[in-house]
């Protein structure tokens, strides 16, 4: 399973903490409404090398995997930064997964202290189900296992 150290804020089995985010500009929204979804969060920061090693996996592996499916969400917040340097970077890569701020870091906050980039699950029921720190090719492939059989237990049960 993911490892957690020290700066990490939250424990697999608890409830997601509560907070709410710009979806769009001027757009917000809370983690409340994804309710009943597979959310999967990323705390990064455009600046950070070991980040963008990871994002254009997410991007393959599991944006475009499962961007159309109903029962997933995915938002990746940039730690410290505004959609003055989110919009253009994520036009540069190509990505087209939602890339939204965290400027005063009260999202990050809530989960840790301190490293990027961090990835939380959040399973249906609003409870933390992974959690890593860092990238690593190995818990990178778990996590995609965790989504993949996550979501299609999901389909299996309509």
């Amino acid at each position: 399973m993911a490892q957690e150290d020290k700066g990490t804020l939250t424990k697999v089995g608890e409830s997601v903490p509560q907070f709410s985010f710009e979806i769009e500009r001027g757009k917000t929204v809370s983690i409340n409404d994804y309710k009943g979804k597979l959310i999967l969060i990323n705390l990064f920061a455009t600046w950070c090398p070991p980040c963008n090693a990871e994002l254009p996996l997410v991007q393959k592996q599991i944006w475009d995997k499962y961007s159309d499916h109903t029962g997933f969400a995915f938002f990746v917040f940039g730690r410290e930064e505004g959609w003055d340097k989110l919009e253009p970077f994520k036009k540069a890569k190509g990505f087209t997964f939602p890339i939204l701020p965290d400027v005063d870091r009260s999202i990050f906050s809530k989960f840790a202290t301190q490293s990027i980039p961090r990835n939380i699950i959040v399973d249906q029921d609003g409870k933390i189900i992974y959690q890593s720190i860092g990238f690593s090719e190995k818990e990178f492939a778990e996590m995609v296992a965790l989504i993949d059989a996550n979501l299609k237990k999901q389909v299996a049960v309509k």
